[in-house]
């Protein structure tokens, strides 16, 4: 097999046979005409159920997530519902990671749970507690790995063991990883989730969602629901994320060696409670994440002293890292968690701390980013 970059720029990116135009074309069409009825050239008949610029994604996808199929979506929790349509059913119980993203609790507390769907969570760094949690009915295990925003480290081959054992999907959303730096179905994972529109896409200009798996039967069944519910990529949604992947692997490292000098920047540092970033030996995750990630990857998130109001007055203080929801551009990102993107989770088990600072860390040079934090701090 080749290397990750040479799949990344290859996979699913035939040159066009027409004019020999080294990029792909984007296929802007909603139908395509049949040589007769039920006559479909290479498949296609509606967009809904295949177009070829995203079906080029999805091959590109499956294969550097080590899959056999993948599946692309409008977004990521578009693909997450279609996924969990795809398995579950009344009586079923899904047991999820209780640091799991804000919008994934709430599709299925909001969304499944009252059409007869059983959900709880618990800490997935604590194996016992996974067990301990998990009942007859349990059909789903739901991980995020590196966790949305306190960073936690879950042990995916452990968890996977355990997983199967009860006859549950293992699912692992890789989104904070992204496929380049982490390979969850290799893992032992029985299928990947992501939101494209974080690393995957990495330019802040796209949405989109994923689901990867190589597991013939759920694949036919992700398909099925894909069709029939039709939350699907957009032909030029899917045509910037393939061009975006394709730079995926450089624009990792260096969003990783960024996030690293902050994180070791702020330990120590005065205004803060606690730093958390796997790349530090003294993360409580370190050793897991250094064997299953080839890199820590480009999120940070810190705790203020002083409370939320002090944590507010950081996010609104940095310069370089502009206040916006979202993560994985090449743009740095500042974000308070409590009242954006988990606050559908404040007052519950789920709520994160009110002095708890996120930031996607871009790839503009480390040393500006580096003081654009610590003057914010400074106040």
């Amino acid at each position: 097999m080749s290397g990750f970059s040479t799949r990344a720029i290859h996979d699913g990116q035939p040159f066009d046979p027409r004019t020999g135009a080294v990029v792909p074309p984007v296929f802007l069409t909603s139908t395509f005409v049949q040589t007769e009825v039920g006559g479909f050239r290479d498949g296609y008949e509606y967009a809904r159920g295949g177009n070829p610029s995203r079906d080029q994604l999805q091959e590109q996808l499956a294969s550097l997530e080590g899959g056999t199929h993948a599946y692309a979506f409008g977004s990521g929790l578009a693909a997450e519902d279609s996924l969990l349509r795809a398995i579950l059913r009344p009586g079923d119980h899904i047991l999820m990671s209780n640091d799991v993203y804000g919008g994934t609790h709430r599709l299925v507390d909001r969304m499944w749970v009252p059409w007869g769907v059983e959900l709880s969570t618990t800490d997935f760094t604590d194996l016992d507690a996974v067990r301990a949690a998990m009942r007859p009915t349990t059909k789903v295990l739901w991980v995020e790995t590196p966790s949305n925003p306190l960073m936690k480290i879950t042990d995916l081959a452990a968890l996977a063991e355990l997983g199967h054992a009860a006859g549950a999907v293992v699912v692992a959303d890789n989104t904070f990883a992204s496929p380049f730096l982490q390979q969850p179905l290799s893992l032992g994972a029985d299928v990947v989730v992501h939101s494209t529109t974080k690393y995957v896409g990495g330019h802040s200009d796209l949405l989109g969602g994923a689901v990867v798996t190589a597991d013939e039967e759920l694949a036919e069944r992700v398909h099925f629901v894909q069709f029939a519910v039709g939350a699907v990529n957009s032909p030029f949604d899917a045509w910037l994320t393939t061009r975006s992947l394709k730079t995926l692997a450089v624009r990792m490292e260096r969003h990783s060696s960024n996030a690293q000098a902050i994180a070791e920047a702020l330990v120590g540092h005065p205004a803060l409670e606690a730093v958390h970033y796997p790349g530090l030996p003294t993360h409580p995750g370190h050793e897991i994440a250094a064997r299953q990630m080839s890199g820590f990857g480009g999120m940070v998130s810190f705790q203020v002293r002083g409370g939320a109001e002090a944590a507010l007055q950081v996010v609104q203080r940095t310069e370089l890292f502009q206040l916006a929801e979202s993560l994985g551009g090449v743009e740095s990102l500042v974000c308070y968690p409590s009242e954006m993107t988990h606050a559908s989770v404040k007052g519950t088990e789920l709520a994160v701390p009110t002095n708890l600072v996120r930031l996607s860390v871009g790839i503009e040079d480390a040393a500006d980013l580096v003081a654009d934090v610590e003057a914010a701090l400074r106040g």
